[in-house]
């Protein structure tokens, strides 16, 4: 994702009308607009609690729009609409309440994310009376409240326990995604994004090439894979990622990913040890199962011969048909069981991608590397036969 760590914008454009309808653009600053957002969808007489969490769903909305760049993406020159159909009411010069004001001039800088996962939720909400949604009931989230539950439990009954409240997000200036225009012999952390998306669209359209090794040099077999797209897409097949190539990567990033659904795959960062486990197999559940089903779904993203792979914890199914077919491979009893050879075959292969694939920014962003998530123990405590396996880009 171009926009790794999300970060509060502080202005936001917003259209005044529905995406594609002719209507004025009006620029604020992001407080203004939340406050703008809560005094025009609940009333200020409402419990604080039911204020705050209607507040931080309305914030991580918003957010979610600018990180995922939901409109820029698509050629629009703005962040959201006004239009409570595709987004949420912002009326234009409109009075500001009191009760609202006080509590976002708290909390504009808090919103609410996934466990595990980087973008903002999108926390999508409706008035629970005249309309309803698979998100925040607004009146019913009043009642939560004077039945005594405070804004967090109140957000949980709505979107599940697996959200936490993400505070003091850093302030900074909107900002282009965009690099500049990239093209065969460039290379640097943009190239590394280019090949990233590419590779994740590439599961949805696999007409596209899988691009190997992700080394952040813009060579021939990325050249191969942006031109496919390109022809796929409708856009100029010259296997040069100008401005029009780059946004609709974006584009199709967040939609083969639902990073702008409630429901979202989501970006996700860990704090995973990969030291062998013990033996590992199906029924059972934790942190050594994530770890496994991490390490499998990243080796299936280059390799055909490994089933994708949910990362849940919960050793099924699913993960023992990965395993297994691993094991068929790798050259291994294929009993779907991870054991410690498996185990330490599994690891080997992860390592070598996990060298120049994830231990960037992309992956773990600079505020998770500083937390210590992404931290591997090193190959070299696995010595011992190489391992080979038939890559899915081999053509």
């Amino acid at each position: 994702m171009p926009v790794v760590v999300p970060y509060i914008p502080t202005s936001i454009t917003v259209h005044l009308g529905a995406p594609r309808q002719s209507a004025p653009n009006v620029t604020v600053s992001f407080q203004d607009y939340i406050k703008n957002v809560a005094s025009s969808e609940i009333y200020p007489t409402w419990e604080p609690a039911a204020i705050r969490a209607n507040v931080l769903a309305q914030i991580s909305f918003a957010l979610n729009r600018v990180y995922t760049q939901f409109y820029r993406s698509q050629g629009y020159d703005f962040d959201i609409t006004n239009t409570t159909a595709y987004d949420q009411k912002f009326i234009r010069d409109r009075n500001i309440f009191e009760s609202v004001s006080v509590i976002v001039d708290d909390i504009f800088d808090n919103y609410i994310r996934r466990i595990g996962f980087v973008e903002p939720l999108s926390a999508k909400f409706c008035n629970g009376t005249t309309t309803t949604c698979a998100g925040l009931s607004q009146w019913g989230s009043q009642e939560l409240a004077q039945r005594g539950y405070d804004s967090i439990r109140i957000l949980k009954n709505y979107y599940g326990d697996n959200i936490e409240i993400v505070t003091d997000a850093p302030l900074q200036d909107p900002r282009d995604s965009f690099p500049g225009v990239l093209r065969r012999g460039d290379y640097g952390p943009n190239v590394l994004v280019v090949q990233v998306m590419l590779n994740r669209i590439s599961q949805d359209y696999p007409a596209i090439p899988k691009i190997w090794p992700t080394a952040a040099v813009f060579d021939a077999n990325t050249e191969t894979a942006v031109r496919k797209f390109q022809q796929i897409f409708n856009l100029t097949v010259d296997g040069i990622v100008g401005k029009a190539t780059w946004y609709k990567m974006v584009f199709l990033y967040n939609a083969v990913n639902d990073l702008s659904e409630l429901v979202s795959e989501g970006q996700r960062f860990y704090r995973v040890n990969f030291q062998y486990p013990g033996v590992v197999s199906q029924g059972q559940r934790g942190e050594a199962v994530s770890a496994l089903q991490y390490m499998l779904s990243l080796i299936g993203e280059f390799y055909d011969v490994v089933p994708p792979v949910q990362v849940d914890g919960v050793y099924g199914p699913g993960t023992t048909a990965a395993v297994s077919a691993f094991q068929r491979a790798a050259g291994l009893p294929a009993d779907g069981v991870a054991g410690e050879q498996t185990w330490i075959m599994i690891y080997r292969v992860f390592a070598g991608l996990e060298n120049e694939y994830l231990r960037n920014q992309l992956r773990f962003p600079l505020e998770a590397q500083e937390a210590g998530y992404g931290q591997t123990t090193r190959i070299e405590q696995y010595p011992g036969q190489e391992l080979t396996l038939g890559r899915s880009d081999a053509r």
